[in-house]
C-alpha cells in the first residue's frame, strides 16, 4: 500500500502453485470499480502466454482507512507531498 500497489491475497487453498504461476503471464482484475473497499473480493485474471486464462477470486487486503488513504493518494509519499502542499 506505501508504494501505490493494491495487495491482494489468494482465497485459502490456492497458491501461485495450484494455479501454475511461472512468472510468464500478465493480470488483469475484473469487478473493480472505484476505490477498492477493505475486504473486497476481486477476480484475478491470469492471461497466460499460449492465449489461455485462468481465474481466480483474490481478496484486496487494504485493511483500514488509513491505508485505503493512502493507496487512493497514490502511495505513501505521494499522499506525504499532498499533505505538504496543503498546509503550505
Amino acid at each position: 500500500v506505501g508504494m501505490g500497489v493494491l495487495p491482494l491475497e489468494f482465497q485459502p487453498g490456492t497458491t501461485r502453485k495450484t494455479l501454475f504461476i511461472d512468472g510468464s503471464e500478465t493480470f488483469a482484475l475484473e469487478g473493480l470499480t472505484g476505490a477498492p473497499a477493505p475486504g473486497l473480493v476481486l477476480t484475478l485474471v491470469i492471461h497466460r502466454r499460449d492465449g489461455s486464462a485462468a481465474r481466480a477470486p483474490v481478496k484486496v487486503r487494504i485493511d483500514t482507512s488509513e491505508e485505503q488513504q493512502v493507496f487512493e493518494a497514490g502511495g505513501l509519499l505521494p499522499r506525504i507531498g499532498n499533505e505538504l502542499r496543503q498546509a503550505a
